[in-house]
């Protein structure tokens, strides 16, 4: 289970980036943030990551306190920040340093395997595709099997078909560890896709506004009626958060 609990953020400037926020992921469950922009939720994820030092409160991952980055926590970025003197399979391992050898070379490969880039280990990251070098961050936050996945406006820097497909690949890739997953996207269709739940975040100071549980079973047709009704509903909140 991962708790915040009355995590707040005041920048040295005197910018109050978080009022105090509470928020409990149960094991396995996924949960996304939308909001507006400057409402506080990368800075939020990066706290939960142990990025960032909250300035009140503490984030708990299984009755121990995140104060910095642990094996137990992935993280991905909205760009894929690799490493380009690197290959993809060195990339990936590049998160493994305190592992054997002999551990490495294993994790590795299923780590590549689950993101389908098997075949293009020994690739430089500019010889891929947007999508592609995605999937290589994810592997990379994925390698040491953490038991949580952040991520950070994941898939919004690529074109519409392959963010679609990329959707569908990490569902696919949490079913088999189910791994508890936090995202930030300010697409309301990939929260709706994606989550068990919905927070949504209001800005100055960012906090807290509403939470909803998106009780559809999976896989969901993005043309779903019901995921139409719950996009209005959102889209009416995100308006609240705007005004």
């Amino acid at each position: 289970m991962l708790r915040i609990d009355r995590v707040s953020k005041r920048f040295e400037n005197g910018l109050a980036a978080l009022s105090p926020v509470d928020l409990t992921i149960e094991r396995g469950e996924i949960v996304g943030l939308v909001g507006t922009s400057g409402c506080g939720k990368s800075t939020l994820l990066r706290i939960a990551c142990g990025l960032e030092t909250p300035t009140t409160g503490e984030v708990i991952l299984d009755g121990e306190p995140v104060t910095e980055p642990r094996s137990e926590v992935g993280i991905v970025f909205q760009e894929p920040r690799l490493m380009p003197w690197l290959t993809v399979r060195q990339n990936v391992g590049f998160a493994l340093s305190k592992f054997s050898k002999s551990r490495r070379g294993p994790l590795i490969d299923a780590a590549l395997h689950k993101v389908g880039l098997t075949a293009f280990a020994d690739a430089l990251p500019q010889q891929l595709s947007g999508g592609m070098a995605q999937r290589a961050a994810i592997a990379r936050a994925l390698v040491a099997r953490p038991s949580v996945l952040l991520l950070d406006e994941p898939f919004s820097a690529l074109d519409a078909f392959t963010r679609l497909g990329l959707q569908d690949h990490l569902l696919d890739i949490w079913r088999e560890d189910k791994p508890t997953l936090l995202f930030v996207t300010h697409d309301i269709e990939e929260a709706l896709v994606l989550s068990d739940r919905i927070v949504v975040m209001r800005a100055k100071p960012g906090r807290i506004h509403a939470q909803y549980e998106i009780d559809l079973p999976r896989p969901r047709r993005r043309a779903d009626p019901r995921l139409q009704v719950w996009k209005e509903r959102l889209l009416q909140d995100l308006d609240l958060v705007a005004a």
